[in-house]
């Protein structure tokens, strides 16, 4: 796997692989990851929070009696909790996206799962929805999970990304070799 340069990603990576590793020993993994989850849009929600996560002004104790007191009323399994009460001692909370990432990579990895993106002018039936995961796969050889975005000035077609892959069968594409070829000969 590629190394970062960011120290962030290096930080938020250690600790989602520790974090991990715990969850997989204690057969926790789907409740941690969601309590995760829940625990990021708690701080996407509210700008005051998201200011004590990011903000380096504030004291590791001030940050650690936050947390305890978002910990009372949502109430996390032990093991987040701990986590939670560590990351923000240890003056981590400002990585907490990227563990949340990392985690969600991981657990991704060991159920079998890929995660794909995918782009299309309209959104998916149904059956597209079913046979492009079924495609996809079959090419990645694991179970997909799919996120889907609507974005109509591709005009048609489909932009996949698996990881560091990129498809793109979009008719903006096409259009645009079209034309470059089209420079080129004239």
């Amino acid at each position: 796997m590629a190394q970062s340069s960011s120290p962030v990603s290096g930080v938020a990576d250690r600790y989602a692989q520790s974090l991990f590793e715990l969850a997989r020993d204690n057969g926790a993994v789907e409740t941690v990851e969601s309590e995760l989850v829940a625990f990021q849009g708690l701080i996407d929600e509210s700008a005051d929070f998201r200011r004590l996560v990011e903000s380096p002004a504030f004291t590791s104790g001030e940050q650690l009696r936050a947390i305890d007191a978002v910990m009372a009323s949502v109430k996390p399994s032990e093991l987040t909790g701990n986590f939670l009460r560590v990351v923000a001692a240890n003056r981590r909370l400002f990585a907490f996206p990227g563990m949340v990432r990392g985690f969600r990579r991981m657990a991704a990895d060991h159920r079998g799962e890929i995660a794909a993106e995918v782009t299309s002018a309209h959104p998916l039936t149904d059956e597209q929805r079913s046979q492009l995961a079924e495609a996809v796969g079959s090419y990645a050889g694991k179970t997909v999970t799919m996120r889907e975005s609507v974005d109509p000035a591709i005009l048609g077609g489909l932009i996949v990304r698996i990881g560091s892959r990129q498809v793109d069968t979009s008719l903006r594409t096409k259009l645009n070799s079209l034309k470059l070829a089209l420079k080129e000969v004239g």
